[in-house]
């Protein structure tokens, strides 16, 4: 059966339904660190009632106290482990906007502890435990009298135990191989350093015959600075093109384990 309702309980409807469409969301992604999140929460704008109304967590309604100038979001109570990727999503109403007091809490950390490194057959491997959010691993060799990038790989984040695997570019000589994470802080945090000899020819270089290019004996990782120390060329190969340097100039080039060897292009 169909009714018609009377216009004064039509208008009531819609003016019940008309603040709801007047709402707004705010959404915060980060990694639990097991730290709550704190919210300042405003008045809303009409001066009825504080801004935020609902609060959800990768899709929970929370049960936390909202009818307050700052509010705590509780991430326990939810069953969330640290190392979780989370999403905060905040329902406000409009002309108000609450904020995050300590945003810090949900960015990752480096806490990754490596219990275990090593290189076998040009493969480094290392296990780890203690994670507390999704960082890259960078893994560095040492050569040139500096620690050079070889190439990176994603951590898992989670405080489990876990094993990484990277395949290595080794050079002549003893090779010295690390791995790191830098958090959102800058500061980097390292893993003990592992050396190895591999079974790997040196690398030759005739720097009197460079005119358009540098040849090597075979790939190499390479960099090219001029007289100033500004890098001009730098990557992996047999052959470079040099032929956009200038002529008559000096050059210092690092290979393979060889370090500040000085050539002139013709």
């Amino acid at each position: 059966m169909i009714r018609n309702f009377p216009p004064l309980i039509c208008l009531l409807f819609f003016l019940s339904v008309g603040p709801a469409s007047q709402a707004e969301s705010l959404v915060f992604n980060g990694i639990y660190q097991g730290k709550d999140i704190y919210v300042k929460n405003p008045f809303s704008s009409d001066g009825v009632g504080f801004c935020a109304y609902e609060v959800y967590v990768n899709g929970q309604l929370t049960r936390d106290e909202l009818n307050s100038s700052a509010f705590a979001i509780d991430f326990s109570i939810l069953g969330i482990k640290p190392g979780t990727d989370i999403e905060i999503l905040v329902r406000h109403k409009a002309g108000c906007t609450p904020q995050i007091l300590n945003p810090d809490a949900i960015k990752p950390y480096s806490t990754f502890k490596a219990t275990d490194i090593a290189v076998n057959k040009n493969t480094l491997s290392w296990k780890t435990e203690g994670e507390s959010g999704s960082l890259p691993y960078i893994v560095e060799q040492y050569r040139w009298n500096k620690w050079v990038k070889a190439g990176e790989i994603d951590g898992i984040g989670t405080v489990g135990a876990h094993t990484y695997k990277f395949e290595l570019a080794p050079y002549s000589g003893e090779n010295r191989v690390r791995v790191k994470q830098v958090d959102y802080t800058s500061k980097p945090r390292y893993s003990s350093e592992v050396s190895y000899a591999p079974s790997v020819e040196k690398v030759l270089f005739d720097a009197k015959k460079v005119e358009n290019e540098v040849v090597f004996s075979k790939p190499t990782k390479y960099e090219i600075f001029d007289k100033y120390g500004n890098v001009v060329e730098t990557g992996y190969d047999q052959r470079v093109d040099v032929s956009n340097l200038k002529s008559k100039e000096d050059y210092y080039i690092n290979y393979d384990s060889s370090f500040g060897t000085t050539f002139r292009k013709k």
